[in-house]
């Protein structure tokens, strides 16, 4: 019930008690974000930006109906977690006679395998609705009509995105996780920034580019048929999404002096950073009865190889844009000294964005066969 209505007999302090309960319950589902962007129309529409021309083409003929996806199917949810790859990420903590976990049997490690597997597709979720209203966002922001364009269609994308893993979780996984810190305050400063390009730097290239990485990874390891197809069409999607901000960026930071470039530099360093945290699970710990904080000194104290190995793949996507825009060797190579400082330079050579898009074109590879 609103707040605002009222129905016979109802009285003055019952309204306000409802609308204190409305409160709670908008406190907990809503997030505010101070804005600081201006937004810019244009009167220029010529059709300049040929790269942005062809991207905004494959678009509009590369739209899917998340309707139409295998709903049917039956998931169990043990056999999905046992495909994940939470059991040999987080395998030391299993192993090692000083692990905080060591009194875990066989049942507590399937279940945390279950839980690991629904927070990762609930960070998924969340990402997906950030990229949703950074996309509407560039759509206000950037200058150029071909950028608004090809923006336009990734709203609708991101929309369907948001639509499926939600259903996915509600239906077949029984609910989401709430959004991770890491993810989540990275996404407020994505926002909070107001600089056109940063909201392209860091959604576009940063997050985008660490959930395609994810989501492939998953599709790979994943033999749960309705997830298998719906990360195949998402992917699909996001590597578009990545292209866009590679193609956007690179004229704009071909022009920048050295000042503006180490900013950005600074913001990608950072955003890595964060991301790579983005998937620890503390929250799963957590609510598994163990002492987060506890579980993650020990991980990091003892780095699982395993784990390593995964969170160094999931920015195979992320290193080669970065050296594309220019970014990875400008100001005598203050990102690379960062990125090897991180384990992940070893991807600058791996293709991106602006050659992949098309590899992994889900509607056009179905409509050839």
């Amino acid at each position: 019930m609103s707040a605002t209505t009222t129905s016979p007999g109802h009285h003055t302090g019952d309204r306000t008690a409802d609308a204190m309960i409305d409160a709670a319950v908008l406190d907990e589902v809503l997030h505010a974000i101070d804005l600081h962007s201006d937004v810019l129309m244009t009167w220029d529409y010529e059709r300049s930006r040929h790269a942005l021309v062809k991207l905004y083409e494959k678009a509009k003929t590369s739209q899917w109906n998340g309707n139409d996806l295998p709903w049917d199917i039956e998931v169990d949810a043990e056999k999905l977690a046992a495909s994940g790859s939470a059991a040999q990420r987080f395998g030391v903590l299993s192993g090692h006679p000083d692990s905080p976990l060591r009194s875990w049997g066989a049942a507590d490690w399937q279940v945390f395998q279950v839980e690991q597997q629904k927070f990762t597709l609930s960070q998924f979720l969340h990402g997906e609705q950030g990229a949703l209203v950074c996309t509407g966002l560039i759509t206000s922001t950037t200058p150029w009509i071909d950028a608004k364009y090809y923006a336009a269609t990734q709203v609708m994308d991101e929309a369907r995105h948001v639509e499926v893993f939600a259903r996915y979780l509600d239906e077949k996984l029984d609910g989401a996780y709430p959004i991770n810190d890491n993810l989540g305050g990275l996404l407020d400063t994505i926002v909070e920034d107001g600089r056109w390009d940063i909201t392209y730097l860091g959604m576009q290239i940063m997050v985008e580019g660490l959930a395609l990485a994810a989501f492939g990874f998953m599709h790979m390891l994943s033999q749960e048929p309705l997830l298998k197809q719906l990360l195949r069409y998402v992917m699909s999607d996001e590597a578009r999404h990545v292209a866009f901000g590679v193609l956007s960026l690179k004229e704009l930071y071909d022009g920048l002096g050295a000042a503006e470039i180490r900013e950005r530099q600074e913001f990608a360093y950072e955003a890595a950073v964060r991301l790579k945290r983005r998937f620890s699970g503390g929250e799963v710990f957590a609510r598994l009865g163990a002492d987060p904080k506890a579980v993650l000194s020990f991980l990091d104290a003892n780095q699982d190889p395993n784990q390593l190995v995964f969170q160094q793949m999931l920015f195979s996507k992320i290193v080669p844009n970065c050296k594309k825009l220019g970014l990875l060797d400008a100001g005598d190579g203050w990102l690379r000294e960062q990125f090897t400082g991180l384990g992940i330079i070893e991807f600058e050579d791996g293709i991106n964005a602006v050659d992949e898009y098309e590899l992994l074109d889900a509607v056009a590879s179905d409509e050839a066969s």
